[in-house]
């Protein structure tokens, strides 16, 4: 099994449904202040009568605000490539859609997959490396009509897959041997996530993407590379320290989510499927799936059918049947949770991907249409689980799947009150 699950990896690289490297440029491919006074001692105790007690009233800032102020949403949404969100006709006919719909959020380039940002930013490393293309021209008018229809915004992030970052700061890029670059298959860099440079680039952008209005910043590809050549990859001692793969991306996790959350945004991460349950995978990737959620408000497992080979989970072919797969995949991230996703009276909350395209370089699979994205949207719920995201490398998303915004609360306050829908099981009986 262990040796399915390493190629299982590579097959999600080199040939992943997901296509999460598309060129973007074609569609197709796609608190308030606290006053206080100083006049009582840090102990209780009585002051001395005769000491002089400084009356001076200053502000101070509960350092949690930010964070009280996050409202939490239960999200059901969409990814969105930063072409398709930056071109008005094309956003209209989807935010009609997210109208009609349960559609409730979307997920949107900002760091994308070439490492560029989608939009103009006040940032000095974007600045710098001139990382800006301009793919979403208004930002402030996108983010006010999705406002305006009461969609929640997501910053999609990606980390370390940054084949342009290393261009002009190569000293940040995975390097082999005889100190160049090393590129993965389809010759593009990565950068180092041992490197603390990095991480305070991620957060950064993330911070700007805050600024900009978006409620939640989603890191992708937070991970290493396993492509062809990555075991030719050295790293310093003076970076790694002793730590794992799965050491460096736990904490780096965890130094997102302090400085994003005190900013007052939701911070989530896109993680492999296989890597539920740990082993090769997880320790191939550096993620590991319980460690990850300690840190996180969402964590976002990409379980699409299509990426699990065949005979996992006992199925034949588990792109051929979407609600058993995606059931299989939920059962294992509840066990692989077990208490973890629970620190500082958080509770994770597990959102995961799913597939809407059909997997046709497959041998066996079969065509995804509005029926496959509701029986994976069903398993979601019945696994214990209620929120979710489509994913459409060209954003073409099978509307006719999704319910209406009534008729999924109706479903909502039936699953909340069990004898609710005992007593509509009967009036429709």
């Amino acid at each position: 099994m262990k040796g399915k699950l390493s190629l299982l990896l590579v097959c999600i690289v080199l040939a992943s449904g997901c296509r999460r490297y598309e060129r973007t440029e074609e569609p197709a491919t796609m608190p308030a202040p606290v006053v206080v006074s100083r006049d009582q001692e840090e102990d209780g105790k009585e002051q001395n009568k005769n000491k002089v007690v400084d009356k001076e009233i200053h502000i101070v800032t509960d350092p949690i605000d930010t964070k009280l102020q996050r409202k939490p949403v239960k999200v059901k949404g969409i990814y969105i490539s930063a072409y398709v969100a930056g071109t008005q006709n094309l956003m209209d006919e989807i935010i009609q859609h997210i109208d009609e719909t349960e559609i409730n959020a979307v997920v949107i380039d900002v760091k994308d997959d070439n490492g560029r940002i989608t939009f103009s930013m006040d940032s000095p490393v974007v600045s710098e490396i001139g990382a800006v293309k301009k793919f979403i021209p208004d930002i402030e008018g996108l983010m006010k009509t999705l406002k305006e229809h009461n969609i929640y915004t997501i910053a999609r992030v990606v980390a370390f897959r940054d084949p342009y970052l290393p261009e002009f700061k190569p000293e940040l890029a995975l390097k082999l041997p005889d100190g160049s670059i090393y590129r993965d298959g389809k010759g593009l860099a990565w950068v180092n996530p041992y490197k603390q440079e990095v991480w305070d680039y991620l957060v950064e952008v993330g911070i700007e993407a805050k600024k900009a209005g978006f409620d939640e910043v989603q890191f992708d590809y937070i991970r290493f590379s396993t492509e062809r050549g990555v075991n030719n990859v050295v790293y310093d001692e003076a970076d790694t320290m002793g730590r794992s793969k799965t050491d460096i991306i736990t904490e780096f996790i965890e130094y997102a989510y302090d400085r994003l959350a005190e900013e007052g945004v939701f911070v989530a991460a896109d993680v492999f499927g296989a890597i539920i349950g740990g082993g090769v995978d997880s320790d191939a990737v550096g993620q590991s799936y319980g460690d990850m959620a300690d840190h996180l408000d969402y964590i976002c497992p990409m379980i699409y059918p299509s990426h699990y080979g065949a005979g996992y989970f006992g199925i034949d072919h588990p792109d051929t049947q979407p609600y058993d797969t995606i059931l299989a995949a939920l059962k294992g991230s509840k066990e692989d949770l077990g208490d973890h996703g629970t620190a500082e009276g958080r509770e994770i909350t597990v959102r995961p991907w799913l597939q809407d395209f059909t997997a046709s370089y497959l041998d066996h699979y079969i065509e995804y249409g509005d029926e496959e994205v509701r029986q994976q949207i069903q398993a979601v719920y019945d696994a214990g689980y209620d929120e979710w995201l489509l994913w459409s490398a060209a954003c073409r998303y099978h509307w006719g799947g999704l319910k209406s915004a009534k008729e999924a609360e109706r479903q909502d306050q039936s699953a909340a009150d069990p004898d609710q829908a005992g007593r509509a099981g009967n009036k429709a009986a």
